[in-house]
């Protein structure tokens, strides 16, 4: 990157100050539900559809050095590094809807979704 001056500086992704990324009460109990003994739920992205990327859910064991925590109504959320410009500031919830049960997303950087879903744009 470089500044007024013509000097370049490098920013690093570790070094930034994040918002984080939150749940609902209801996903904080779906995700509590879902991480068995030993396990932590962690957040990242992935390309993925039309659009570009995808969110991407696992229940680890460990997480990365590098990995980002954050706290939600008693729930601990690890989320990947090199994710965060694309989730900061998310807030998961968790609906059911009849016999369909989903994590919905609310996240503030998404410019353009994908027509059915699958894919998110920054």
């Amino acid at each position: 990157m470089e500044n007024n001056a013509g000097v370049t500086t490098e920013v690093s992704l570790a070094s930034m100050t994040w918002q984080g990324v939150t749940l609902t009460p209801s996903a904080a109990k779906q995700v509590a539900s879902l991480t068995k003994a030993g396990q932590c739920f962690y957040l990242s992205v992935r390309t993925s559809g039309c659009t570009g990327y995808a969110y991407d859910i696992k229940m680890i064991e460990q997480p990365k050095d590098d990995d980002l925590t954050f706290e939600s109504h008693g729930v601990t959320i690890f989320v990947a590094l090199k994710a965060m410009p694309f989730v900061d500031g998310t807030e998961i919830d968790y609906v059911r809807q009849g016999l369909n049960q989903v994590f919905i997303y609310t996240n503030p950087n998404v410019k353009n979704v994908c027509g059915c879903g699958e894919s998110f744009g920054v």
